[in-house]
């Protein structure tokens, strides 16, 4: 499972079979598909999934799985994205964080 950790940065490793299999949760779907590239198991055949929907709270997102085997073991890998896109900086709050920015890095 080292092997795994170094590939990828999941944000949570759980037992979802004892000795079968693990489920993983990433923080987005691009640390997703990465893996999935990383680890060799982008093939055309692996079953995977994406859907949309809205939280209860009315947040919306996109969703993806991918169901691997890997070394022996099944995972049930999943990731989220939400596509609200949050709240738009106004233009005085950009060009003061812009200012910040170089600033600090002089």
């Amino acid at each position: 499972m080292a092997e795994l950790l170094l590939l990828s940065n999941p944000a949570a490793i759980r037992v979802h079979s004892t000795g079968v299999s693990l489920a993983v949760d990433f923080d987005s779907i691009a640390e997703l598909k990465s893996w999935l590239h990383l680890a060799g198991l982008n093939d055309p055949d692996m079953l995977t999934g994406e859907h949309q929907g809205t939280t209860d709270d009315g947040r919306p997102y996109r969703q993806m799985n991918a169901y691997p085997t890997w070394h022996g073991w099944t995972f049930y890998a999943t990731a989220t994205d939400y596509t609200d896109g949050g709240a738009n900086l106004d233009a005085q709050t950009a060009d003061e964080l812009a200012a910040l920015a170089v600033e600090v890095a002089a």
